[in-house]
């Protein structure tokens, strides 16, 4: 199989360069935007401190079928238009929770961006959180 590789790279030298180039864009990418972020035995134990708020981006039906308790639901295609729910929060930690833990960053550099300087994102997301068999709820 891996010959099979070699001889598609050797016959399609700029689809592969391009392929090449993306994946070293996206890790360079999450490297540095990944740093920070939280496990969800991290979250938990901040949240369970009152120093962090869990912040949901998911869509209704990924939330409805199961979500942390007290996590606030804002999906992330609505994220600028109820920005204004997070202000009572603004001086804590923002755990911001996706599904896999890769589109959160995104909205942790809006947050940022917004004057929110403690957001972080959920690593592995809510997927990780159901792994580290934490407690959901569902509505």
């Amino acid at each position: 199989m891996f010959d099979q590789v070699l001889e598609f790279a050797q016959n399609h030298m700029m689809l592969s360069g391009a392929f090449v180039a993306i994946a070293i864009a996206v890790l360079a990418y999450e490297m540095m935007s990944g740093a920070k972020g939280l496990t969800p035995a991290q979250a938990v134990s901040m949240m369970n401190r009152d120093e962090a708020v869990l912040v949901d981006i998911r869509d209704r039906k990924d939330f409805v079928q199961g979500h942390a308790a007290g996590a606030i639901h804002i999906p992330q295609s609505k994220l600028d238009s109820q920005l204004q729910t997070l202000e009572k929060h603004k001086d804590k930690t923002i755990v911001v929770a996706c599904k896999l833990g890769n589109s959160a960053t995104l909205t942790v550099a809006k947050l940022h961006k917004a004057g929110f300087t403690k957001a972080v994102k959920l690593k592995g997301g809510m997927t990780q959180w159901q792994q580290d068999g934490l407690v959901m709820v569902k509505k």
